[in-house]
């Protein structure tokens, strides 16, 4: 029975680092909301109806392959609570692995703008993520979405009954991965490394 966590939050607020420490601290797999898009991106080019289209089967059936196959999952993922579709969207994932017997854990991380600003040209997230080595677009992409979109819940604001909020501007992606296994009680797999970051 797979469990699935998400790490939301806006872009720049450090969704990778924080889910490659809970992906080495538990031995779940992992899939960047960015392995999807810059995979059909490189087919289908940027922001094509192609590339959306792969982009969505693509996300769908990892989905699908962890219910069905028994693999834990962490996936990256920047919602905007002000749009249904994106809250549907999550609670489509909640209910697939819970149906499946498994569990669904909800991680939101907030920052400061002055630090998403900061971590938005760090040469990891360069590295892992090609569409961001356009830093002016990205920069503006940012900070357009922060002005149009709200990408935080409100204080006291709680969309799913595992829900952990954490404002991480100060803390090392090891401390909060920590204070998440801590607060839903998650133990590591049994797994060798081959099996959950081949190729990392």
């Amino acid at each position: 029975m797979a469990n699935l966590i998400v790490v939301c939050g806006p872009q720049a607020v450090g969704k990778m680092t924080v889910a490659e420490s809970l992906r080495d601290k538990l031995r779940y797999n992992m899939m960047m909301n960015h392995d999807s898009i810059e995979m059909s991106d490189k087919i289908f080019g940027f922001n094509t109806p192609a590339q959306r289209e792969f982009n969505s089967l693509f996300r769908a059936k990892a989905f699908e392959m962890a219910v069905k196959h028994n693999v834990d999952l962490i996936f990256t993922y920047v919602c905007a609570f002000d749009m249904k579709e994106d809250i549907e969207y999550l609670e489509s994932l909640k209910n697939l692995f819970e149906q499946a017997g498994g569990h669904f854990f909800f991680v939101e991380l907030k920052a400061t703008l002055e630090e998403r600003l900061f971590r938005n040209e760090t040469p990891h997230r360069m590295e892992r993520k090609a569409s961001k080595k356009d830093v002016e677009w990205s920069k503006a992409n940012l900070l357009q979405d922060a002005e149009n979109h709200k990408l935080n819940t409100d204080e006291g604001e709680k969309c799913f009954e595992n829900h952990i909020k954490i404002d991480n501007t100060h803390f090392e992606p090891d401390e909060v991965a920590d204070r998440v296994i801590q607060k839903f009680g998650l133990v590591p797999n049994d797994k060798d490394k081959k099996e959950y970051r081949f190729g990392v």
